[in-house]
């Protein structure tokens, strides 16, 4: 296994554990097969773990599994404060006993704020006592690093970095979303910064392996590499120096055998221009699968009404890579889940965005297309629940 430093110096590993994704039987993680697929990857050197209060049965799981294997000394683990659910410092006080309970430990290594999409809604948790919670949780040993998970754009992801001495951050980063979301821009900000940059969905979930349009396909089927889609994903994210660990939610001693050969196997910056021209060649199979050509260069922002017009045409992208209801939840958190609403709907038509666009798309009819397929019942419906509970207030 080969290592990357955290802002510590300490020693994190390129291939991490997403614990979202462990087999169930009845609800419930299947405890001895986690075990072992846990066992196998520590005896190979993987000691980032990653889950979240709202991972479901993961946090037992894993706190049942490192207790009676005694193997927490050699791992770290990261888990993530529901933050759109503290309206206080004792609510997230709560949540936090809960996780140390459910995990069988005294500290967290990696301690992330869930779904933290912009600067406003950090201001707002400084208000309400955050800073100084953190300080004191790092002061205790509590906490060892405090970061945050991000869904939302370039735009906001910078103003967020620079707003707090973060220790860490967690974007989704692939050689889809190279520039949407956060995107290489924010992944060498984040860099610039001395902060290690954790990469969640480096495979969209599985669609960059079995959602693949059959041209994408045969690009990578004639490069005459012998890698599997999920080898060139994952070769294409550890080659960049910037990226620190990137998260895999391994569920099989297959899929982790490939993923832990690779992570001994590439090294940075190994990307010839012949690999590259195939990632291009399989990134415009993909966008000939899509049904706006914005590449998220992001001339057509900032709308002066807040749409956030890239995320939101890269959402609707995203239907005929992943299917309708994962586009639309990644939807609902990059336009819903921030103190103000950046949705396709607020367009009032102005047409400024159309005067700036290299692409010479008509944005103002397709982000109409953007809200006719998103804005229904269930995001009027998630919308209202973020309203009532002033999760984002």
């Amino acid at each position: 296994m080969q290592y990357r430093k955290d802002k510590n110096g300490e020693p994190v590993s390129l291939l991490g554990f997403g614990c979202m994704r462990f087999t169930k039987r009845a609800g419930m993680v299947d405890r001895d097969k986690a075990q072992k697929e846990i066992l196998a990857a520590v005896e190979a050197g993987v000691n980032y773990f990653d889950t979240a209060y709202i991972y479901g049965d993961s946090e037992s799981a894993l706190g049942e599994i490192f207790e009676r294997t005694g193997i927490r000394d050699r791992i770290r683990i990261a888990t993530k404060l529901p933050q759109y659910l503290c309206k206080s410092v004792s609510a997230a006080d709560k949540y936090f006993e809960t996780q140390l309970k459910r995990l069988r430990t005294d500290h967290i290594d990696y301690y992330l704020m869930h779904m933290l999409n912009d600067a406003e809604r950090w201001q707002h948790l400084e208000e309400l006592g955050f800073r100084e919670w953190i300080r004191e949780k790092k002061a205790s040993g509590q906490i060892k690093n405090i970061g945050f998970s991000y869904h939302g754009s370039t735009e906001n992801f910078k103003p967020l970095l620079d707003a707090y001495d973060w220790d860490f951050c967690m974007i989704q980063y692939n050689y889809v979303d190279e520039h949407s979301q956060a995107g290489r821009a924010g992944l060498e900000y984040a860099h610039s910064k001395g902060l290690p940059v954790i990469i969640m969905e480096p495979l969209r979930g599985g669609k960059l392996v079995n959602g693949l349009p059959p041209a994408a396909r045969a690009a990578f089927d004639d490069s005459g590499r012998g890698r599997s889609y999920a080898e060139w994903g994952l070769r294409w994210l550890w080659q960049q120096p910037e990226i620190t660990c990137v998260l895999s939610g391994m569920n099989s001693e297959e899929m982790l055998r490939e993923n832990l050969r690779i992570a001994d196997e590439v090294r940075e910056w190994e990307f010839t221009d012949e690999d590259n021209a195939v990632i291009r060649k399989v990134r415009d199979a993909i966008a000939g699968e899509m049904q706006i050509p914005c590449t998220g260069c992001g001339y057509c922002m900032p709308c002066p009404h807040g749409v956030d017009i890239p995320l939101s045409f890269s959402s609707y992208n995203k239907i005929s890579l992943g299917g309708k209801r994962s586009a639309l939840w990644e939807y609902i958190q990059c336009t819903l889940c921030r103190k103000t609403p950046t949705s396709a709907s607020r367009c009032t038509g102005c047409g400024l965005c159309e005067r700036h666009c290299p692409q010479q798309i008509p944005i103002r009819s397709e982000l109409k297309k953007v809200s006719s397929a998103f804005e229904g019942i269930k995001y009027r419906t998630a919308g209202f629940f973020i309203r009532k509970l002033k999760l984002w207030s």
